[in-house]
């Protein structure tokens, strides 16, 4: 089992890593990453309805937002599947989980304040943590009787 724990840890730290280099990249060039996400919801939408003109700022917002939920989601199962294999369980494990996830989120928003054309937000921290305790949840619904 030991080979399982420190694969999971591994793991961990390579999705901060992840988490790191996104938030590395200066401002205009992240705009860039979420603005061709939001060309092809845009054509999407067109195909869809044709007549219709959806707010571009709401759904900027949405995505710029879901992308922090959706990264600390993986970030959140990952740190409750390493702690479960390190032999953490129980509230133990969802507190350590969730805590590792709020210190690494309120680094990620002090990281960008060094990085042109970012900044820190509460708000993300925030949207972070919402992000990884729902995976900390799905996780043991999932594997609760492991």
């Amino acid at each position: 089992m030991q080979i399982k724990k420190w694969i999971s840890w591994g793991l961990v730290l390579a999705w901060m890593a992840v988490i790191f280099l996104f938030s590395a990249q200066p401002g205009d060039q992240s705009g860039e990453l979420s603005g061709s996400l939001l060309q092809t919801i845009l054509h999407f939408w067109q195909t869809l309805f044709p007549n219709g003109q959806p707010n571009l700022d709401i759904i900027h917002w949405v995505i710029r937002k879901g992308a922090h939920f959706a990264v600390y989601f993986v970030l959140g199962f990952l740190n409750i599947n390493a702690l479960k294999a390190s032999g953490i369980h129980g509230k133990k494990a969802w507190l350590i989980a969730i805590l590792i996830a709020i210190v690494y989120a309120i680094s990620d928003e002090w990281h960008q304040s060094f990085v042109p054309g970012r900044g820190p937000a509460v708000k993300d921290v925030v949207i972070d943590t919402v992000g990884a305790s729902f995976a900390i949840g799905l996780y043991q619904l999932l594997f609760r009787h492991r």
